[in-house]
């Protein structure tokens, strides 16, 4: 049963309708079998997949596959980068991107450490 629009996350209702299409086929299948808490989870993991934050909104990605080396590996190791596709920019692209941003430090930034920094800013 699809999800109200006014259900989901703000991000999502600013988001392309085959980001909210993505997230709630995700939910609605993982609300089978699994908590609320994870369900919702596995619906971000699923979305992140296909789209990458993007300020206040998710836009598709050029390539779909894992956003960062936490979800590329399957397991529960390391800090996300929190639905920021790392894999898909190089470190110019993502320090380019801190610099619209105004991200402080940046420079001394490797690239996974970019990318959680425009994660936080975008939340």
């Amino acid at each position: 049963m699809p999800t109200d629009r006014e259900d989901l996350p703000g991000t999502l209702q600013r988001s392309p309708a085959e980001a909210q299409r993505t997230y709630e086929k995700a939910l609605d299948s993982a609300h089978d079998d699994d908590s609320e808490e994870r369900a919702h989870r596995v619906a971000y993991a699923a979305l992140k997949h296909s789209f990458e934050k993007v300020g206040d909104h998710w836009e598709p990605k050029d390539e779909s596959g894992p956003s960062d080396e936490r979800a590329a590996e399957s397991r529960d190791v390391g800090e996300p980068a929190g639905g920021v596709d790392e894999r898909g920019h190089t470190k110019d692209e993502l320090y380019e991107r801190a610099k619209e941003l105004d991200i402080s430090g940046r420079s001394h930034m490797n690239k996974h450490e970019l990318a959680q920094a425009i994660a936080r800013t975008q939340d």
